[in-house]
């Protein structure tokens, strides 16, 4: 169903406080929250907090909360409540049973954004895989959320019209998605190995929701002497705007080109099973020669959502990778965020600012391992040298009596593709053999 279709949903957002046990701040939690409701299509109408030691088995925030919560949703005429924190089917129908409306938690929430924005077939398919996997052990405890498939917020997405198939069918389905995924890994593994094979380096931005990954992908389009702006990426200022992977060759003023990867933006408490659907995207950061962690640096809670970050990035085994930190949408800021790094750099994706220091950066991280060569190119092999004039930054160029002299700095895989047609006074020469 269209989101656009549907009536506004009147939410009534429940978060509860651990205290000294809570990973993330609850007030910054809860305007997250907000925002990701918004991005759903509801009108959030009152946000409640529990502060309590520990989670109550039963209706997860104590029956006295329960009934200011109901008070709420009466005095506020809501019809959908949501809870910043994942439950268990029991506890949605014991709260449906008290509050009289359809109850929902942060997973189904993200699960529906996901469901509305996931527009390619692998997205489709990833989205599904977790929406099922989330309501599979829930089957008996989902109450109205249940019984109005296709009602709203929560049970949107391509799985809508399988969500009350039995627990047998259900992982059936699950198992064929996943073998559509896995088969699409294929693709994707032959993609990246073809890329390697050619020595194209691949650079993946990652980072928090709404950071600007892909307004700073579609900066580096414009840069890029591809000149391909077709190939611009959908952004928009609001949260999980991109939840495809997009590739786009980037080639720069002196021919260096790499392969630049969109991927899809974290949030705090992004539900496991979303990660896990997710990994075959995000294992394009697992790919990457370099990783720029992308920063909203005007955001009050930009350090939690770096720590975020670096937390999905470990649980993928991708923290170890050669990353550049990248403090996005400085335009907004009239003081910077002070960071003693080198590796930090501050940028506008919307002014360009930033962005010459930002790509001698990457081209430091990404071609250091480059070689200076003089090739002799018989004149029968002509396709060689116009690759090579075409792909290189030539450094002189020299028509001898056996063929064309070029001297240039290549990649390692052209180097060893080429290495017959090197001669004697290659620059560097013996540092290089070193090195090789």
């Amino acid at each position: 169903m269209d989101s656009g279709q549907l009536s506004i949903q009147r939410a009534v957002l429940v978060g509860l406080s651990l205290g000294v046990k809570d990973t993330v701040d609850i007030e910054s939690s809860m305007q997250e929250l907000a925002e990701l409701a918004r991005a759903a299509g509801a009108e959030v109408v009152d946000s409640l907090i529990q502060n309590k030691a520990s989670v109550e088995a039963t209706t997860f925030i104590g029956t006295g909360k329960v009934e200011e919560v109901r008070i709420a949703v009466l005095a506020y005429d809501a019809n959908l409540v949501i809870f910043n924190d994942e439950l268990s089917g029991a506890q949605i129908r014991n709260l449906e049973g008290m509050l009289d409306v359809k109850v929902i938690d942060r997973t189904a929430l993200i699960l529906d954004i996901f469901a509305v924005r996931a527009q390619t077939k692998i997205a489709k398919l990833q989205v599904e895989l977790a929406q099922l996997r989330y309501r599979l052990p829930r089957l008996t405890g989902l109450g109205k959320s249940m019984s109005r498939t296709g009602g709203g917020i929560g049970t949107r997405g391509p799985g809508e019209q399988k969500l009350e198939i039995d627990r047998r069918r259900i992982q059936e389905r699950i198992d064929d998605i996943r073998r559509q995924i896995k088969e699409t890994e294929k693709n994707r593994t032959v993609q990246r190995q073809l890329r390697e094979k050619n020595g194209i380096p691949i650079v993946a931005l990652v980072g928090y929701t709404n950071a600007g990954k892909s307004s700073i992908m579609n900066r580096f389009i414009e840069i890029s002497e591809v000149g391909e702006m077709e190939k611009q990426v959908f952004e928009k200022d609001m949260l999980f705007a991109t939840l495809d992977t997009y590739n786009r060759r980037i080639v720069l003023t002196d021919k260096k080109e790499f392969v630049l990867t969109d991927t899809v933006g974290f949030v705090s408490k992004l539900p496991h099973s979303l990660v896990d659907a997710f990994k075959a995207t995000l294992e394009e950061a697992l790919s990457a020669d370099l990783l720029l962690h992308v920063v909203d640096a005007s955001d009050a809670h930009y350090e939690m959502q770096m720590t975020v970050t670096h937390q999905v990035l470990r649980e993928l085994k991708a923290h170890e990778k050669t990353q550049l930190t990248l403090f996005n949408k400085i335009d907004k800021l009239d003081i910077l965020p002070q960071r003693g790094d080198n590796q930090v750099f501050y940028i506008s994706a919307k002014t360009g600012t930033g962005f010459e220091a930002l790509i001698e950066a990457i081209k430091k991280q990404l071609f250091k391992d480059m070689v200076p060569v003089n090739f002799v190119i018989p004149y029968s092999e002509g396709g060689i040298a116009s690759y090579l004039c075409e792909t290189y930054e030539v450094d002189a160029l020299d028509y001898t009596e056996t063929g064309t002299s070029i001297k240039t700095t290549v990649n390692q895989a052209d180097y060893h593709r080429y290495a017959q047609y090197l001669v004697s006074d290659r620059i560097n020469e013996g540092d290089d053999d070193e090195k090789l």
